[in-house]
């Protein structure tokens, strides 16, 4: 899978949704009950009432895409279902598609040089 750049927001819906929904669908639950806006290039997460699928959602532009994945031999690592979202930094969001526990990624703190020399 081609992974978006840094820049872009990536939302976890916590609730699992029904696998069987398409494009549309999606949209409409992310508008409707998330209250958020499909086509602002976010990428909205869902996952599936069985732990080892997930769906994203993003608009990039000029169409909706949507990616879906199965793992074989294990299930993902979700957060708490409660309603509503939560965000992924980048490297959380790679680890999770992955497979991996995103909940021991950290990102790392960039600061400014103090001097130059």
């Amino acid at each position: 899978m081609i992974f978006p750049s840094n820049r872009v927001r990536i939302l976890v819906a916590t609730r699992p949704v029904d696998s069987r929904k398409g494009h549309d669908g999606l949209a409409a639950l992310v508008k409707n009950e998330l209250r958020k806006e499909p086509f602002t290039g976010t990428i909205f997460v869902f996952r599936a009432k069985r732990a080892d699928r997930l769906k994203l959602l993003y608009w990039d532009g000029t169409g909706l895409v949507m990616a879906y994945k199965r793992l074989e031999e294990h299930s993902f690592t979700w957060p708490a279902i409660r309603d509503g979202l939560m965000s992924l930094s980048h490297a959380q969001f790679e680890a999770l598609f992955a497979g991996l526990d995103w909940r021991r990624v950290r990102a790392i703190e960039a600061r400014a040089p103090e001097t130059v020399e």
